[in-house]
């Protein structure tokens, strides 16, 4: 049988007003059994597009899925996150499972299912932002407007370096439904997104988009995230953007954490360096933010302060035409580039509707590159 050749083609863009400009689709990857020079092909799109959706993957192992994932990293072991999703009091999927036979992916979706990948009677929840955010969309309008659950870079962003490359895959999509997503932060901004969508932003635009001067304070400025942030955070509430907490000091004091490795705190550059194109991305995780190292050394340490100017930064590049909403197809499997862009879950679901995804991201074997060219 004749070997086919990647086809590689650029993401078409989710409207006429798009400004997105990464992303592309490639046909006729045999995941199974991929070559060296077919996998080269796709670390090369994902550094230079950041999202690559490899269509028609149905029949994807979940072994061969780690298998691709850890290409990426091939000392890396660990689940991306660690163990903090044993943590009854974080604030990460509940109702995320680990599948027994590979325990580096994870099933997510929405639905009752007898048996997949060895679990047996499993119920999965989509998120849903009425469980995060501090004001929610009323429970009259719910199917038909949502928000954006929470941006964010999957990581631990404790002890655990951020993974390099995330893969996801679709099993079950619900058909057809689509839903208006609102941003409710005052600009009256909203997008038309299919049901249950994965948003996806990038991380260069982030920085391209700044002012001379915000850039230069970015490519100097550290980031300090929480210990145990994920449980840290778990009595705060999102911005109605997802974008970040408001903050009313509810946040977990130290003392009621699990115990505190204080090596194990995470100072991340603001910007981190793509490793084949050397450009900047703007990545910080606004979430689960503490401080900020200030480029003359000095340390922000207010709380409200930090998250108002981490979102003065970011809000710009989240704007609807920067958004990509992907419309998932049974079998897209999509790797992303974690460490060049922010993604957030979306959509509200009625209990009978059914999703079933795959994720897979692991720890990365080293720290990320910041603008000096040190790891960090």
């Amino acid at each position: 049988m004749a070997v086919k050749t990647l086809e590689v083609r650029p993401l078409q863009a989710p409207n006429p007003t798009s400004a997105v400009d990464f992303g592309v689709e490639i046909y006729n990857a045999d995941l199974e059994n991929l070559s060296e020079a077919d996998f080269q092909t796709i670390r090369n799109a994902i550094y230079h597009s950041h999202v690559v959706v490899l269509k028609n993957q149905a029949s994807l192992s979940a072994k061969a899925q780690f298998e691709l994932t850890k290409r990426f990293d091939p000392t890396s072991e660990s689940y991306g996150h660690g163990k903090t999703l044993d943590a009854k009091r974080s604030v990460l999927h509940p109702d995320l499972k680990t599948i027994p036979h590979q325990p580096q992916v994870q099933v997510i979706g929405n639905g009752l299912y007898d048996e997949y990948e060895g679990l047996k009677n499993i119920k999965l929840v989509h998120p849903h932002h009425k469980t995060f955010h501090k004001v929610a969309i009323p429970e009259e309008d719910d199917l038909d407007f949502t928000r954006f659950y929470r941006w964010h870079i999957d990581a631990a962003l404790y002890a655990l370096n951020p993974p390099k490359v995330t893969s996801l895959i679709a099993i079950k999509v619900p058909a057809g439904r689509r839903q208006t997503l609102r941003y409710d932060d005052g600009t009256g901004e909203e997008m038309d997104v299919p049901l249950g969508t994965t948003a996806f932003v990038s991380g260069q635009n982030m920085y391209n988009i700044l002012s001379e001067e915000d850039q230069e304070f970015v490519r100097n400025a550290k980031v300090e995230y929480a210990p145990h942030p994920y449980i840290w955070m778990s009595p705060a509430k999102s911005r109605s953007d997802g974008l970040g907490m408001v903050s009313e000091g509810t946040e977990l004091p130290l003392s009621d954490l699990p115990p505190v490795d204080e090596s194990a705190i995470k100072i991340l550059p603001m910007c981190w360096k793509n490793p084949v194109t050397g450009n900047l991305a703007l990545q910080i995780h606004p979430s689960a933010i503490k401080a900020i190292h200030l480029p003359n050394g000095e340390v922000m340490t207010d709380l409200k302060e930090v998250r108002d100017l981490v979102h003065r930064l970011q809000r710009p590049a989240i704007s609807p035409k920067y958004v990509y909403p992907h419309d998932w197809e049974e079998g897209d499997c999509v790797l992303f580039n974690n460490q060049g862009v922010l993604h957030s879950v979306v959509g509200a679901f009625s209990p009978e509707e059914q999703r079933l995804f795959r994720q897979c991201n692991l720890a990365s074997s080293e720290g990320v590159e910041g603008p000096d060219g040190k790891l960090y």
